[in-house]
């Protein structure tokens, strides 16, 4: 589980939320009071709420299943590309392509098409192309790469999304309710938590809140990942004792 502690969210600012005219009054269970006209965020009930997403997710890729990050905003979408490709997850930090979710086939079609301009452009085919035209194929290439780069790998829909600001993704969301995928939020005073399955109240804007939830939440994924290669070893080594005493049982015989 996170080994975050209350001083951690504290010091990175994870309770300042939005002006106290901005808010949404669904996110009041979370708001533990209101101060210099700025609500506060009770982070008793982050911590409480971040285990709970901890726990959750850790299933979820215990099971060998994918989460996908969504982070476009400026602040966040570096560490949030960092932290999803170190745990090997996909992730969309540059634009939410409309029906990304649900109209995955179109999507890995796309894919597929990146994929074939990277080979292509391995071939000596392509080196004796034209500069101009050469030139087209490079563009479209790193125009693809840039919205779709963190997805190349994604072969199915992943079972869950992790989100930073659900106001600003919010077609990525929509999306996710559609098709039944679970979405975990870092949820600010302005947002309604009841759009997300496991809300995460915090500021979502400050730098050092995003990067401190970010990788408390990768924490999570990197304990089910091992979680997951200890069963696979688990299981292999049972399946080797096994068939040794299968062995064992034939040479009796």
């Amino acid at each position: 589980m996170s080994k975050i502690e209350y001083k951690d969210l504290l010091d990175a600012g994870v309770h300042f939320g939005h002006l106290t005219r901005k808010w949404d009054p669904r996110m009041s269970p979370y708001i533990f009071m209101e101060k210099n006209g700025i609500h506060i965020i009770d982070l008793n009930k982050t911590l409480a709420c971040l285990d709970e997403a901890s726990a959750a997710v850790k299933q979820i890729v215990r099971s060998g299943k994918k989460v996908m990050f969504v982070a476009t905003k400026k602040q966040a979408k570096d560490l949030v590309a960092d932290e999803a490709r170190r745990l090997n997850m996909p992730y969309v930090t540059e634009r939410w392509l409309g029906g990304m979710l649900t109209n995955f086939a179109t999507i890995r079609k796309s894919l597929k098409k990146m994929s074939s301009l990277e080979k292509m452009m391995k071939e000596d085919a392509y080196k004796n192309m034209a500069k101009k035209e050469r030139l087209m194929i490079t563009r479209q290439k790193e125009k693809m790469e840039s919205v779709l780069g963190g997805i190349a790998d994604l072969s199915r829909l992943p079972a869950a999304l992790f989100v930073v600001d659900i106001k600003r993704e919010h077609i990525a969301i929509a999306e996710a309710q559609k098709l039944g995928i679970p979405v975990f939020a870092l949820v600010d005073t302005n947002s309604n938590p009841n759009e997300v399955d496991f809300p995460i109240p915090a500021n979502d804007d400050a730098f050092k809140s995003v990067n401190l939830l970010v990788k408390a939440f990768g924490v999570a994924i990197e304990e089910g990942l091992s979680e997951r290669k200890k069963d696979k070893d688990d299981a292999k080594l049972s399946e080797e004792e096994e068939a040794k005493r299968a062995v064992d049982a034939d040479t009796k015989e």
